[in-house]
């Protein structure tokens, strides 16, 4: 998985099936999530892990909450929600920020209406009808891991890149202060 710079976590509201809230967290534990967390979910959170075969509660931090107020992110987190309402950002033209936490609604509905009101950004996947939460959350994932992965070029041509992804080179060292040596009356004479 190419590294990226910032975090993400993965995150549902009112989620009623216990598999689609496994496979939603086993897919956010593959793509690298931070933590994963649900609001007022109709589940027992505890029953995802026959879906959740690598056991991401074990993994990375779970947070749950009762209400999308009652939310507490890291400082500089932005909340994004994947919804297809109309105002909502067409997800191949939404630039991920560098500290997200993504949050879908439930299997039968809709995020909430406080929920979309606490969200900075709404975002849709460009499709006809909803599908599957875990795969609109893979979806998302997935669009965040290229957009914001290192990764070369796709090529003119149907096919791979013709040439590898060349190495990072690392700069000098940067100081942002030049600071003066002072000799030390210990020194010895050269």
């Amino acid at each position: 998985m190419a590294q990226q710079r910032g975090y993400f976590g993965l995150g549902v509201e009112g989620l009623s099936k216990p598999m689609n809230a496994g496979s939603l967290m086993r897919t956010a534990h593959s793509f690298g999530a931070s933590f994963t967390f649900a609001v007022s979910p109709f589940v027992d959170m505890r029953g995802i892990r026959h879906a959740d075969t690598s056991r991401t509660a074990d993994q990375v931090p779970y947070y749950q909450w009762d209400t999308p107020g009652d939310i507490v992110l890291p400082k500089g987190c932005a909340l994004v929600g994947v919804e297809l309402v109309e105002q909502s950002i067409m997800l191949p033209s939404f630039r991920h920020p560098e500290r997200a936490a993504y949050v879908l609604g439930p299997e039968r509905g809709s995020l909430s209406q406080a929920m979309i009101d606490r969200c900075e950004f709404v975002v849709r996947i460009p499709i006809a009808f909803c599908v599957n939460v875990g795969i609109a959350g893979a979806i998302v994932l997935y669009d965040r891991m290229i957009s914001r992965g290192r990764y070369a070029e796709r090529p003119v041509k149907a096919g791979g890149p013709d040439m590898e992804l060349p190495p990072h080179i690392h700069g000098a060292q940067v100081f942002r202060t030049k600071r003066v040596a002072k000799k030390s009356p210990f020194a010895k004479p050269k």
